[in-house]
């Protein structure tokens, strides 16, 4: 096959010059091809083993973004091993993962965490949410399951909400097990501490999903010793 000269097949070179860049203009308004859409990534599960039994938590990622980067953080740094479920009421919930189970004292915490309970995530049965004191935002390490539809401790217009961040996937028998342990004094814990205590003895993330980006660790300041969160 020939390869024929532009000057050969009759063409002025300005001429040549100006198709080449109007082509070259053409190139460069073609749209770019589109892309596809990233695949949707399945919320982290946390399975929870306890000296009565194992439950699976799923976090809510994508409503509750600060509570749950903060819960998962004290998951990936060991933080929830050896500590108690320390309050159970029967038909309201169970609330722990703050005490040490050896000296029943708290545990050094991070910086409290903001209120996240406008996230239309409601306190129903079977719901993780996030203990706190009086204050709306003072919630940090301890976390709580509703045994029940918990709707007072929603938010209002009137006043903030405990968080919600997940809900138990796998377990909950192993839950309503816990809600029926035998409470009373024992300890610091004046009232509603299971007699036998209830430990955590650890905690694991089993499906990364939102989870694989490992939040920075800061340093902890120690709670004050009197200070015991809880959700009412």
């Amino acid at each position: 096959m020939l390869i024929k000269s532009w000057r050969r097949i009759g063409l002025p070179v300005p001429l040549l010059l100006a198709l080449l860049l109007l082509a070259a203009a053409g190139r460069a308004a073609e749209p770019p091809a589109p892309h596809e859409p990233p695949a949707h990534e399945p919320p982290a599960q946390v399975r929870v083993t306890t000296s009565l039994g194992a439950f699976v938590i799923e976090v809510r990622s994508d409503r509750a973004p600060l509570t749950s980067a903060n819960f998962l953080r004290y998951v990936r740094e060991g933080f929830y091993t050896n500590t108690l479920l320390h309050r159970v009421i029967a038909n309201f919930v169970i609330q722990g993962g703050g005490h040490d189970a050896t000296t029943m004292q708290l545990k050094p915490t991070h910086d409290p965490v903001f209120n996240e309970s406008g996230n239309g995530l409601q306190n129903k049965r079977g719901t993780v949410g996030l203990a706190r004191g009086e204050s709306p935002h003072s919630g940090n390490a301890q976390f709580y399951v509703n045994l029940v539809d918990n709707p007072d401790l929603d938010p209002v217009s009137t006043r903030w909400g405990y968080t919600v961040f997940g809900r138990v996937v796998q377990g909950m028998d192993v839950i309503e097990h816990i809600g029926e342990t035998p409470t009373g004094a024992m300890g610091p814990f004046k009232s509603d501490s299971p007699l036998k205590p209830v430990v955590i003895e650890k905690m694991e993330i089993i499906s990364p999903g939102q989870a694989t980006s490992p939040a920075p660790v800061t340093p902890v300041n120690p709670p004050s010793p009197e200070t015991i969160l809880s959700p009412k």
